[in-house]
Parts: structure tokens; C-alpha cells; sequence
């Protein structure tokens, strides 16, 4: 059984940075591909960012190329989104999940989600 475990959210002021990390526990097929989803209030989830485990390829949305990276750790099964030069439209919650393909933007395409982290960013 896949379980995906957020940290790291908080109130940052603009232009400032977060680190979230994601714990994956039972890896298996289906975490091929480990992505970043956020959604604001009233607003639909939306694709963030994405790495394939065995070789670190990543993909980003348009929104946060330059200012956001995804990273992971095999040896401590943990995926990790550093955020720098925050903006306040990047308030919402961020979730972490797992997919059995790479690259894939879709929420339809992922199989496994964690309980989300909220990210708050202050003008």
C-alpha cells in the first residue's frame, strides 16, 4: 500500500521560500513518477511539477519554471519542492502523488495522493 505524507507548508512573505518534502512509503510500480498538484480555494487542482525516481527527469508547469524545483532522495524515499520567490498566487494547498507514468499532468493519471500542506504567501 502507497502512502504519501506532506511537510514543510507555512506562511511565507512574498519572494520568500519553502521547501515541502513528500515521505513515500510502500514504493512500487505505481510511484514511477511522483508529481506536485496545488489547489486554491474555489479553484481546481492544478499540476505543478514532476520527477521520475529512477532517473531524476523533471517537468514543470509554465507557472513556476524558474522559481520552483523537484528533487528526491531514494536512499530516504523522500521527494522534496523547493519554492523560491514566492508569489502571493501560489497560495493554496500543495499535494504530493504518485503516478505508474512519466510525464503526466493529469489528477485523472495519479493513483495515489497525500492529505495536502497549505501553503500560504502574504503581499
Amino acid at each position: 500500500q502507497v502512502q504519501l505524507v506532506e511537510s514543510g507548508g507555512g506562511l511565507v512573505q512574498a519572494g520568500g521560500s519553502l521547501r515541502l518534502s513528500c515521505a513515500v512509503s510502500g514504493r512500487t510500480a505505481s510511484t514511477y513518477a511522483m508529481a506536485w498538484f496545488r489547489q486554491a480555494p474555489g479553484k481546481d487542482r492544478e499540476f505543478v511539477a514532476v520527477i521520475k525516481w529512477s532517473s531524476g527527469r523533471t517537468h514543470y508547469a509554465d507557472s513556476v519554471k524558474g522559481r520552483f524545483t523537484t528533487t528526491r532522495d531514494n536512499a530516504k524515499n523522500t521527494v522534496y519542492l523547493q519554492m523560491n520567490s514566492l508569489k502571493p498566487e501560489d497560495t493554496a494547498v500543495y499535494y504530493c502523488a504518485a503516478a505508474p507514468r512519466f510525464p503526466v499532468v493529469r489528477t485523472y493519471d495519479y493513483d495515489y495522493w497525500g492529505q495536502g500542506t497549505q501553503v500560504t504567501v502574504s503581499s
